[in-house]
């Protein structure tokens, strides 16, 4: 099997956040955590011009994220057990929860903030892909959900003739870890590290 990869059509989506509320139904996941999150990016400003009339430089989209099972993972670099790991199969990321003992280095490298370590599990967890799921032939949960049919899931070369690697604000820069994912960018998104835009739900997504 080759590199697994999502592509995000972020010219249609509309920040529904199906997909995030799919992915904890399905995982049963408690309030406090989820493993794919939709960020809000929106700014500009309206302005009126010397001859009454008002303009705007105002701009918003979305764009959904999840675990990126990246080429160069920072997560499994820093952890100290093996626990976390990439299938060498799939490149999907997960966690051996057997191995994993809770140290949260994993959640203080990744710059997508995927893991996050459950203290009552005693041990990280985050998105895997949905693996179980793609070893049966299917897609991951978060895709089949969309409603607008912008998250996809397939092998890395397929994706990537859909879209651009993940390069839009508010995602860092993909230099970092060599993400494996790829978004078709609305006419305004603006470039990773861009500062002229906010996220607009921080509590939803920290």
């Amino acid at each position: 099997m080759a590199q697994k990869a999502f592509f995000l059509d972020a010219t249609r989506c509309t920040g529904c956040k199906t997909c995030e509320i799919a992915c904890k139904d399905y995982h049963d996941l408690g309030v406090d955590y989820t493993y794919r999150r939709v960020f809000d990016y929106e700014g500009g400003e309206w302005n009126q011009a010397s001859e009454g009339v008002w303009e705007n430089s105002t701009f918003v989209y979305h764009v959904s994220v999840s675990c990126n099972h990246c080429d160069n993972p920072a997560c499994t670099k820093v952890c100290p057990t093996g626990a976390m790991h990439k299938d060498s199969d799939t490149g999907l990321v997960s966690v051996d929860a057997d191995k994993c003992i809770g140290c949260g280095y994993c959640a203080m490298a990744c710059p997508y903030g995927a893991p996050t370590v459950d203290r009552d599990l005693k041990h990280s967890v985050k998105c895997d892909g949905c693996a179980s799921r793609v070893a049966e032939g299917k897609n991951p949960i978060c895709t089949e959900a969309c409603l607008l049919r912008c998250l996809y899931f397939g092998d890395k070369d397929e994706m990537a003739q859909k879209g651009k690697l993940a390069a839009l604000a508010p995602l860092p820069d993909s230099s970092y870890t060599e993400p494996n994912l790829y978004i078709r960018e609305p006419l305004c998104a603006k470039p990773s590290g861009d500062t002229s835009g906010h996220v607009a739900n921080p509590k939803e997504v920290e």
